[in-house]
């Protein structure tokens, strides 16, 4: 089959279609997806140079995200049927111990990621457990259902399971031109939170108004915290919503309020970062790391996409061919929502 694979350790120039072996149903509750569309996130960008602790079989193939139809499924397959229409949560746990029996997969000491652990999903077949679908709706282009899942699932556990964001708070949320910041926006708006978004790009914040953003800050030429405290007169944010990492750290903390929560998943200007900890204990903050999602929280993200909501917004849709400069474009932060590769027509 045709995937987009990397050859060796390097970057977005080093990528390459090329053919690789189908891969195959290898336990009774798999099924195997021939993928239509797959999504691009920074995870998939930041694991072209390599990470910490994981080794790749080359050509590795990249990926976390995907929409196709079932082409085959495995004996104890229940639930799907080959034809049925499905996108996935790319995180996959044994579904044995009791972190996975609790829906907390992300804890589970043998879980792994689609095209980070395992071979990805931007080719024309991947198999998945029968448990890691859901249902693409009808009328939901095979482009969106590409971006939904690793975006939509990251950020309602950020913002539900971990941050627990309720009604009437405020939540700033940083870099709106990403999926997870656009998702977690969506998600403020229907817990009844108002959110603050930044950008440092104007004509990203005000494509941002449609996604039912309450205010608008230019990180580059605004002082984020300073603004904050004006919109929240002196209260400042209840929940700050941060995968920037070291840029971005102690801004997010002269912005969090007394007993605010901080929730990261990701350091996308680099990982390492400082906390005052008299500040931490004095103020009464959570700082909190989150991780994708269970099983049963896909499940409930997947009924919000069938009833409407959450869908992702799609920058641009490239063919299989062109799927480097997908990767270039991310490189860039020229994107506003997902960057969608188109598999087979």
């Amino acid at each position: 089959m045709k995937a987009l694979v990397l050859p060796k350790l390097g970057g977005w120039q080093d990528l390459v279609v090329t053919d690789v072996p189908v891969p195959e149903i290898q336990r009774p509750d798999e099924v195997r997806v021939r993928v239509h569309t797959a999504g691009i996130n920074h995870l998939d960008l930041f694991i072209l140079g390599g990470l910490p602790g994981i080794e790749y079989t080359f050509p590795h193939i990249v990926g976390s995200d995907a929409a196709g139809t079932i082409e085959s499924v495995g004996s104890a397959v229940t639930d799907w049927a080959v034809g049925d229409r499905v996108m996935m949560n790319p995180g996959i746990g044994c579904n044995a111990c009791g972190l996975c029996a609790a829906d907390q997969q992300p804890l589970c000491r043998d879980y792994h990621l689609l095209g980070e652990h395992v071979p990805g999903t931007i080719g024309e077949f991947v198999v998945v457990p029968q448990g890691n679908l859901a249902r693409v709706p009808d009328d939901m282009p095979w482009s969106q259902a590409a971006g939904f899942s690793l975006a939509a699932l990251t950020a309602w556990r950020m913002m539900t399971g971990r941050a627990r964001v309720r009604a009437g708070e405020t939540v700033l949320i940083w870099g709106i031109g990403g999926g997870v910041a656009q998702a977690c926006t969506r998600i403020a708006r229907l817990l009844g939170a108002t959110s603050i978004v930044t950008s440092s790009s104007d004509e990203k914040l005000e494509r941002a108004r449609a996604l039912g953003a309450d205010h608008l800050l230019n990180h580059v030429t605004t002082d984020v915290p300073r603004a904050v405290r004006a919109i929240t007169e002196g209260r400042n944010a209840d929940v700050v919503i941060d995968n920037v990492g070291e840029a971005t750290w102690q801004k997010s903390l002269r912005a969090l309020g007394r007993g605010g929560r901080l929730v990261t998943c990701g350091g996308t200007t680099g990982p390492m970062v400082t906390t005052d900890v008299r500040k931490l204990f004095w103020y009464q903050w959570d700082l909190m790391g989150s991780t994708m999602g269970g099983d049963r929280e896909y499940q409930e993200v997947a009924r919000h996409a069938a009833e409407g909501r959450l869908w992702p917004v799609v920058d641009s849709v490239v063919p299989l061919s062109e799927g480097r400069e997908a990767f270039r474009r991310m490189a860039d932060g020229a994107q506003f929502g997902k960057l969608v590769i188109e598999v087979a027509a």
